[in-house]
């Protein structure tokens, strides 16, 4: 082989020693509690599918029927003649379902980062993000050109040591709002004011926390009560609202320029107008699911006073994202194994996507859930980690 090829295979076989290799499994059911997977009916802990909608039949109708009417693909980007109203419809939706005064959709949350920070900074400008910002803020950022300062995760003082620093060009603070390998929250209130204070963009990316968190599943701007033209609020529609795809809201001024200026919202095709009908009835079905979100609640508490009485250790987390934290990749792969030996699907998460040293089971719950499955959980777990 040439070194072109000797090097593809170098890097794999250095993978594999770590124990890091990934490899992708066929699902051979929808998503849900209760998949197939390897011709094995499991219990699954592994999907984002907070309130159980992937399979829900009003999106499924809703799909069908907007089919029916529009077809299953748009034809064209956005700016030519892709924006169906469909389209529309749901941004419009959406804008008014957070209580912000416009939307604009993209085909995944990874382009709307990519796109929202490529298009207000340069290499004027300073990103300040938090260590453990999920990979697609990290791609934007250098993307963007701009000068990239990371602070510890969650340290609001170093933030604001970095914030003193004199910029010439445009700021923004990015972090997730529920951080989603480790499943806690940023604390909004404090990034926003020094947002305030020293003149720069809030993004927000809340593709854990949409649809769970707040009054009516609106997100965790709604819980913690704020408002301001200088946040920037990402949403995917692939977990919570079971669907498909991003929405980034703000100012009008802020989407008229991200129409203007987002390449990965211009330079694509526009995804199928059916998905933006099933999200639209998605927004009914979050609205009222508040009683899903309290049953949801209540497994996470369930969930994690089982683990804690058995001795493993969990991370600071009150969302459906309960991390274990094992330490060494192969105990977490070998403690994922003997889990779906037991008939239960939950992931081992190792690095590059945490940190080294700190690879775990990723625990997801679903308002689909039942207390049983949790307890089915809990049973193959005791013992702890000396199991």
């Amino acid at each position: 082989m040439t070194d072109s090829f000797t090097r593809l295979q170098d890097g794999l076989d250095s993978i594999k020693q770590t124990r890091s290799l990934r490899r992708r499994r066929v699902l051979e059911s929808g998503q849900g509690v209760h998949v197939q997977l390897d011709g094995r009916p499991l219990l699954s802990f592994c999907s984002n599918d907070y309130l159980g909608l992937a399979t829900h039949p009003a999106l499924v109708q809703a799909a069908q029927a907007a089919a029916a009417r529009w077809g299953v693909g748009a034809g064209a980007s956005h700016l030519v003649t892709g924006h169906q109203q469909a389209h529309h419809d749901f941004e419009t939706a959406f804008a008014g379902f957070v209580g912000l005064p416009s939307a604009l959709l993209f085909s995944t949350g990874y382009m709307a980062n990519l796109g929202v920070v490529s298009a207000l900074l340069d290499r004027h400008g300073v990103i300040y993000a938090d260590r453990l910002n999920h990979a697609s803020l990290n791609d934007a950022a250098v993307l963007s050109r701009a000068r990239l300062a990371r602070f510890p995760h969650g340290d609001i003082d170093a933030l604001a040591r970095l914030m003193r620093e004199p910029v010439h060009g445009t700021r923004l603070v990015m972090v997730d709002a529920v951080f989603s390998m480790d499943g806690d929250q940023a604390d909004l209130p404090a990034l926003l004011a020094l947002c305030e204070q020293h003149d720069a963009w809030l993004l927000v990316d809340d593709a854990h926390g949409f649809g769970v968190l707040g009054a009516g599943g609106r997100g965790s701007l709604a819980q913690a009560g704020l408002a301001s033209p200088r946040i920037i609020y990402m949403a995917t529609l692939g977990k919570a609202a079971g669907v498909s795809g991003a929405v980034v809201a703000g100012s009008r001024l802020l989407i008229d320029w991200l129409v203007q200026k987002a390449r990965t919202a211009i330079y694509t095709t526009a995804s199928p107008a059916m998905l933006s009908a099933a999200l639209l009835a998605s927004l009914e079905l979050i609205e009222a699911a508040d009683e899903a979100r309290l049953h949801l609640a209540k497994l996470v508490a369930q969930l994690r006073t089982g683990l804690s009485c058995a001795g493993w250790q969990l991370m600071d987390s009150t969302t459906p994202i309960q991390p274990v934290l094992v330490g060494n990749n192969d105990a977490a792969l070998a403690l994922a194994a003997r889990l779906e030996h037991a008939g239960i699907l939950v992931p081992a998460i190792r690095p590059p996507t945490v940190p080294e040293g700190t690879a775990r089971l990723r625990i997801s719950l679903s308002a689909a859930h039942r207390t049983e499955d949790v307890d089915c959980l809990l049973n193959a777990l005791q013992g702890g980690p000396q199991q």
